[in-house]
């Protein structure tokens, strides 16, 4: 970039590291700006009172708001603190409001010809409220003072102002869109953390394969699409886009390993030859590097390394199959977590009688809660905490619904195993194996028990209490789907994402029988034996429960998580992804998906990625999906264990009458 390199003598900024009043050369932008996701900025403040604005030098003001309190207003630190959320309303809420808050950062593109182009952005807050006019006459004032040969283009920073927008010719009102910006951006974190190990690359799944066996815990894993029985490693590196929603960055998110997009590796492999190099690797929401090392590092074993997973004991007594809605979540020694947290759903619908404030309660400091920030959410600005409470509970049992079906216990997989020596003496081979730590055998075991499992019958006294359970769908036909419910997912620490097998296309008694004990046989796959292992969770100790539920199709499904992913102090965020039809495309990376923040405080949402379909959704569309993720917010006061912080990991689908189906809530580590 040579532009205004000769440009008029910069400026020096005041000691307080601001520049007032003066036009913005690219060399005095340099001066000023800090990096952020691998690109310069700095924050800006309009004063519409004093016709001026201050461009901050973002290393001494991190924070708009405490610069105006202190340099402009004279407040100090005590009676900022004491107004901030007053405060902030007037300078981001405010439509007569005296200052205007952006941020501008430096991008570039290439002409036709190679040469690079660099442009300017200009953003707000993401929960900045501005109306269309306060845009527009906000980019007209920094836009006459900013060096004119550069670009300025405005971005708007969520739904509201791309709204506002709607109307307003590109003419006029220059502008670009987040996923326009940042969807192909060469590196993007997944979830952040630090690795130093030994890279492998493969090229493709067939290269996977032939390597896989030889991965050991000391491996940072490239490729373009991480398989989800990846075993645990040191790291992750995709070098094609994928979503911090996805399967394997669950686990990654569990296992506590960085992971992140690096679509240069290719050109980084081949210049600095890091196959199988030593590398140390560090993944930040706004910086990600992959450096190699000069020799093979003292290795610390990764957090997940000793991490162990405590479960109680299963109850295999003759427990009944139930009705999902008559379940609780103390149900989960007998029927499993997933079937246990659905009926606890049932439950927080039908009573009306569960807290849902508990995370906004939670101090926030300097805020004493949040309560009255979940007030105007709820449309119920200025109530009192019983009728927050009340609000909470109708808004999320008139936003979402607790799917119908039955959960066949352990109990009934217990009279299977026991029904067959021959399965009796696998297990007792495969549990030698397990305490001998013979790894050499565990998969092969594990494979030939899954094999005779599938052709072992199901006792008829069994058959028939489970075909019994479901008589009028049998009878009418209906597609059914069959899930696992073990004793050993959606725990804390332990999602076990993608180990255990669902079934969405069974009609009749004979597909009813076969994927119930494809279920059955799914917890002794050999990923999810060594899983369990691996956290020191007994074979005899795991068991699987059975969901059957009614097909439910669906026009959208995905995936929310109550925080963001790749910041893990942000509280206000939650990341929702979603595509046409079922969520498991969302999880098992089949399809790119909608990604979108939505800020579950002062309210907004914004588009982070379009994902494969190329285009947003609708509107209206995203409005719901904005209820969607306050409903989740609002559910993680019930679900989480014991702290409220805790997040939520929730699947879901939007039926063709616009209300939402929540098929899994489970704990979400991060």
């Amino acid at each position: 970039m040579t532009l205004a390199q000769d440009a008029a003598p910069v400026p020096e900024a005041a000691a307080d590291g601001t520049v007032v009043g003066a036009n913005l050369s690219l060399p005095l932008f340099r001066t000023l700006s800090g990096v952020l996701a691998g690109h310069p900025y700095l924050k800006v403040v309009v004063d519409r009172a004093e016709d001026t604005w201050h461009v901050l030098d973002t290393r001494v003001h991190p924070f708009h708001v405490d610069y105006i309190a202190a340099r402009v207003l004279g407040m100090t630190p005590g009676q900022l603190d004491a107004e901030l959320d007053a405060f902030n309303a007037s300078v981001y809420m405010a439509p007569d409001r005296r200052f205007l808050l952006g941020v501008l950062s430096l991008h570039s593109d290439e002409d036709g010809d190679g040469t690079e182009r660099p442009f300017l952005v200009l953003e707000t807050t993401e929960a900045d409220t501005m109306h269309g006019a306060l845009l527009q006459d906000f980019y007209d004032y920094v836009r006459q003072r900013v060096d004119g040969r550069l670009p300025l283009l405005l971005k708007p920073a969520n739904h509201g102002q791309e709204h506002e927008l709607a109307g307003v010719s590109d003419a006029r009102l220059p502008r670009i869109l987040s996923q326009e910006l940042f969807g192909n951006r060469t590196r993007t974190c997944l979830n952040p953390g630090v690795a130093r190990g030994r890279l492998r690359y493969f090229r493709n799944q067939r290269e996977y394969r032939a390597g896989a066996a030889d991965l050991g815990w000391s491996d940072i894993v490239a490729m373009a699409g991480l398989p989800d029985d990846v075993p645990r490693v040191a790291g992750f590196v995709n070098t094609a886009a994928t979503t911090p929603l996805s399967h394997t960055n669950v686990l990654a998110s569990g296992w506590g390993i960085p992971n992140a997009i690096i679509r240069d590796l290719d050109a980084l492999v081949e210049r600095d030859g890091l196959d199988g190099a030593w590398v140390d690797y560090r993944v930040r929401e706004d910086t990600i590097t992959l450096e190699r090392l000069d020799r093979a590092p003292e290795l610390e074993r990764p957090v997940w390394d000793a991490q162990r997973i405590h479960i109680e004991p299963p109850l295999i007594g003759d427990a009944p199959i139930m009705e999902l809605h008559r379940l609780r979540a103390d149900d989960r020694d007998s029927y499993g977590t997933k079937a246990a947290n659905l009926g606890e759903l049932h439950h927080v619908l039908d009573s009306r009688s569960a807290d849902l404030t508990a995370f906004y309660a939670r101090p926030r400091p300097p805020r004493p809660d949040l309560l009255a920030h979940l007030g105007a959410r709820l449309g119920e600005p200025g109530a009192p905490l019983e009728q927050l409470r009340s609000a909470a509970l109708e808004r999320v049992a008139g936003t979402v619904r607790a799917p119908r079906g039955v959960a066949l216990p352990f109990h009934l997989h217990h009279l299977y195993l026991t029904s067959s020596p021959g399965l009796q003496q696998g297990i007792g081979k495969l549990k030698m194996a397990l305490e001998l730590d013979a790894t050499d055998m565990i998969d092969s075991l594990a494979l030939d028990l899954q094999h005779l499992m599938r052709s072992t019958p199901v006792p008829d006294e069994v058959a028939r209490a489970i075909t019994g359970s479901v008589p009028r769908l049998l009878a009418d036909g209906r597609r059914l789907v069959v899930r696992s419910s073990s004793n050993a997912e959606d725990l804390p620490g332990f999602s076990a994402a993608g180990i255990y097998d669902s079934v969405t296309t069974v009609r009749g008694e004979q597909e009813l029988m076969s994927a119930v004990v494809h279920v059955w046989a799914s917890l002794l796959s050999p990923r999810s034996v060594r899983m369990r292992h691996q956290v020191g969770i007994p074979l005899d100790d795991t068991y699987m429960g059975v969901i059957i539920q009614e097909y439910a199709p669906a026009d959208l499904g995905g995936v929310l998580v109550t925080c963001n992913p790749t910041r893990r102090e942000d509280f206000r965020n939650v990341y929702l992804n979603c595509t046409v039809g079922s969520p498991e495309a969302v999880v098992d990376g089949t399809v790119l998906p909608h990604q979108y923040l939505y800020n579950t405080v002062e309210g907004g949402g914004r588009t982070v990625a379009v994902g494969s379909s190329g285009a947003d959704l609708a509107a209206d569309t995203r409005a719901m999906l904005a209820r969607l993720a306050l409903v989740g917010r609002l559910l993680q006061s019930h679900f989480s264990n014991g702290d409220p912080d805790d997040p939520l990991d929730v699947e879901w689908l939007m039926t063709g009458e616009g209300a939402f189906q929540l098929v899994q809530v489970r704990p979400y580590a991060r």
